[in-house]
């Protein structure tokens, strides 16, 4: 337990400098709630990526690209995750109304089932997250990081190497 402590105390001595640093700042905080959102979706048997897609595609009629796109995955991630949902019994993949060579997918009855208990699990996570600011702060917290994830940071930009998102 010592050495954990010890682990644990040099790492916040050492992100010191990084305290303004809104990149490390914003990666730290997605990377621990990445992984209290698995744990707690683990018990339902969902992945927070499942969670994202089958969220976004019960909104409406959407193909896979533009369910890629929306969540931020991609193409080969995608169709890894549809297969899963699809052998899973939770999505299916289907023609497109308006254009038959597109396929659309969507969320199955068992499917919705999964999503209204990962909401609720969902929700709860992000009450105990927020609970860690002031009652006043926290819609201006959300609705600023919203704000910025809409217009500002909401296209990556293009660099020679690309950067691997933390799963």
């Amino acid at each position: 337990m010592e050495a954990a402590t010890k682990t644990t105390g040099e790492a916040l001595e050492a992100a010191q400098p990084l305290a303004e640093n809104l990149g490390w700042l914003l990666s730290r905080a997605s990377h621990v709630l990445h992984t209290e959102l698995t744990a707690a979706l683990e018990d339902i048997g969902i992945s927070p990526r499942s969670f994202c897609l089958m969220s976004s595609a019960m909104t409406g009629e959407h193909t896979q690209i533009e369910l890629a796109n929306a969540v931020g995955l991609d193409k080969t991630t995608m169709v890894v995750t549809l297969d899963e949902l699809e052998e899973a019994g939770l999505a299916k993949r289907e023609p497109s109304s308006h254009d038959r060579r597109a396929r659309v997918v969507k969320v199955t009855k068992t499917g919705e089932r999964k999503i209204a208990q990962a909401e609720d699990i969902v929700r709860r996570l992000q009450e105990s997250v927020l609970d860690g600011l002031p009652a006043g702060d926290r819609k201006a917290f959300l609705d600023g990081l919203s704000r910025l994830v809409s217009e500002r940071l909401s296209t990556p930009a293009e660099c020679g190497k690309p950067v691997r998102r933390r799963e």
